[in-house]
């Protein structure tokens, strides 16, 4: 399954880089305690941070408590990029926690490679093997199990629909010269077309991986990466292609420096009505509330356009899901609650109060949200699906992927510089 060492070579270069020593690193993974109080402590680190969802885990927590007497159950929930950061730092120091999120792809499957991460094939059959196929497979490597997913979904365009009536566009965009009009007439309006979370940069590096995938078609980014080579034209042209977008100053005011889901950032600025468009996930809906006011019916959902000319198609999709892997040498306690958090009575609970979209096929009928019911329907439809870029890669990789189209965003790389930046990072990894 690889080479331990160099996978966790590969990680220690990234903590170097993300200024992440040993000393940075709170205990976890085995602190399982059978002592004298015959109790089992098991540490779940996730990062839902923002409401209804922190709380309705920390409820479903108690719950598996309640049921199970002699557990305890410790969470640790931490912001995306704080949690990327702690988790490589984590990896490199050999010690992962009980429970842990992932998002599958290359970055799992280098903790898989280390030999730290448990195989779960046999431990979580039969329940494991019914959920949805689609949601399972970023976490099988070579016919292994290696997480359990909770979540599926994929990214697009969230909108004002009362925006859009007021710069006149009477229906989302299905091409991108037809997206670009629409965002000149946002201009036209008075209204900031876009909001954009341009510290954190992995929302910056969606509308590249998805120029990519309608330029070049969705097989390709996975085709480049094994083939170690970005440089091909379609790749360059989606760099163009977002360098045109950005060209037009279609982001609010200062965005280079906002968060996420802060009160100012992305999620809010659309959420209070201040923006017409993210590019987001699934999740998008609930963060605009919890950071914002949120839109009501007012909010809409549509797939990223097609490029004109493209090898792709609209209903190739860029995005994945949410999942939780154990560490290796793991408690059955954590194996008890992987069970019960993919239990049909968890996947109700999850979809009606947190907005996911279900894993387990039973809790479907579920769904009341029309636009968690339209991006369902888009999944439904597709004819192809990408990973998200820094999960689908190894970590150095998806990294280099995120700063070069940052850098791309804030005018300091060209569409050629970014191609022959990730090109090199990925043929430099082991």
């Amino acid at each position: 399954m690889g080479d331990p060492a160099l996978s966790r070579r590969g990680f220690l270069a990234a903590s170097a880089a993300a200024g992440l020593g040993m000393t940075a690193l709170t205990a976890c993974g085995g602190d399982s305690d059978g002592g004298s109080s015959g109790t089992t402590t098991i540490e779940w680190w996730n990062i839902s941070t923002t409401e209804p969802t922190k709380s309705v885990w920390a409820a479903l927590a108690r719950k598996f408590e309640a049921q199970n007497p002699k557990v305890k159950v410790k969470i640790v929930q931490l912001e995306n990029d704080a949690y990327k950061s702690k988790m490589t730092a984590l990896t490199s120091s050999g010690k992962l926690p009980d429970i842990f999120h992932t998002w599958g792809g290359g970055v799992l499957r280098q903790q898989v490679d280390a030999g730290m991460v448990e195989d779960l094939t046999d431990r979580t059959k039969p329940w494991g093997d019914a959920l949805l196929p689609v949601a399972r497979e970023p976490y099988l490597f070579d016919d292994r199990v290696y997480g359990i997913p909770f979540d599926i979904g994929m990214i697009g365009f969230w909108y004002n629909k009362a925006l859009f009536k007021k710069a006149g566009i009477s229906a989302p965009p299905t091409t991108w010269s037809g997206f670009l009009d629409a965002v000149r007439r946002l201009k036209s309006a008075q209204v900031t077309p876009l909001a954009l979370a341009g510290k954190e940069k992995w929302p910056g590096m969606y509308y590249w991986a998805y120029l990519a995938m309608r330029t070049a078609g969705a097989e390709a980014l996975q085709k480049a990466y094994e083939a170690k080579d970005f440089t091909g034209a379609p790749f360059v042209e989606a760099g163009e292609h977002l360098e045109e977008l950005v060209g037009l100053k279609p982001f609010q005011k200062g965005f280079l420096g906002a968060a996420y889901s802060s009160p100012t950032g992305q999620a809010a600025t659309v959420g209070n009505g201040r923006a017409a468009m993210e590019l987001m996930g699934q999740w998008a809906p609930v963060v605009q509330a919890d950071s914002g006011k949120g839109l009501g019916k007012d909010l809409g959902f549509f797939p990223f356009p097609e490029v004109e000319g493209g090898k792709g198609a609209l209903t190739e999709v860029f995005g994945g899901g949410g999942g939780h892997a154990l560490r290796r040498g793991a408690p059955q306690e954590a194996v008890d609650f992987l069970k019960f958090f993919a239990s049909e009575a968890t996947d109700l609970e999850l979809v009606k109060k947190t907005g996911v979209l279900p894993v387990v096929p039973a809790a479907e009928s579920a769904i009341a949200d029309p636009n968690i019911k339209a991006v369902q329907e888009q999944l439904k439809k597709a004819t192809g699906f990408q990973l998200y870029l820094d999960q689908a890669y190894a970590p150095a990789v998806g990294q280099e992927v995120n700063d070069s189209v940052a850098a791309l965003i804030s005018g300091s790389k060209s569409p050629e510089q970014v191609a022959q930046s990730i090109t090199k990072t990925a043929k430099e990894e082991q």
